[in-house]
């Protein structure tokens, strides 16, 4: 074997490891911008895909610390929030504190004070619908706020304040039809509205005895009909017998 060759054996077997090293670095490198894609395209899926609150829990769990992991725990916390979980709901809203996902920020904030109206924590509800709508006036969610603050007021007690504040920001929308079938159908909920007094067990149960003993009362002074007799049906003639 000539020098040459030599050399250049030894300078193979001294690279050798190095090729073999970028090799895999590579080849990792590929395979791990394949996992992403991958992941992010299931991710995707289950953000378009996921519905029921079993289905969306399982998501945001699979995918916790992606991108999707927002929009997945906020969908979550919608979900939680129609089937009156509110406790569940205000948890996750609040977990975001000032850290939405793109395109969705506000949406905690205002989830957050929706979860607070329905757990009749109203003027802190209220509160927290007043300040979004007054530093979030282009927001497409500063009409929820106000209309939420509006449905605070009522709630609280002060249903004219209610009304009135509802007519003002029906004559600030402007040509909106939208925005304005929104104002009018919270002034026609409000205008039905009627706070309830908070009674105790024993004065329910009470008041149902005194309910049902008025319907007795009414149903003792009322008659029985009595239906007059009727006539005996009479018996049909027998039909003349055929001549053979």
């Amino acid at each position: 074997m000539n020098e040459e060759l030599e050399q250049l054996i030894q300078e193979v077997k001294s690279i050798l490891p190095w090729l073999l090293a970028a090799g895999i670095v590579v080849a990792g490198y590929h395979g791990v911008r394949k996992y992403m894609a991958d992941k992010r395209a299931a991710a995707a899926e289950a953000v378009a895909n996921a519905y029921t609150t079993e289905e969306l829990e399982d998501a945001a769990a699979k995918f916790k610390g992606s991108k999707t992991e927002g929009v997945l725990r906020l969908r979550l916390a919608k979900s939680y929030f129609d089937s009156a979980n509110y406790d569940s709901a205000l948890e996750i809203y609040e977990s975001f504190k000032d850290k939405a996902p793109d395109g969705f920020e506000g949406v905690p904030v205002v989830g957050k004070a929706q979860c607070l109206e329905a757990l009749g924590k109203f003027d802190e509800a209220r509160e927290a619908f007043d300040a979004f709508a007054s530093a979030n006036e282009k927001s497409f969610l500063a009409l929820t706020a106000k209309l939420g603050s509006a449905r605070c007021i009522a709630q609280g007690g002060d249903r004219d304040k209610a009304i009135e504040a509802l007519e003002a920001l029906k004559a600030s929308v402007g040509d909106d039809e939208l925005a304005k079938s929104r104002v009018e159908s919270t002034i026609e909920i409000v205008k039905r509205y009627e706070k309830r007094a908070e009674r105790s067990l024993f004065e329910a149960a009470d008041a149902a005895q005194k309910q049902l003993e008025a319907e007795a009362a009414k149903d003792a002074e009322k008659k029985p009909e009595v239906e007059a007799p009727k006539d005996e049906a009479k018996a049909a003639p027998a039909a003349p017998a055929k001549a053979e």
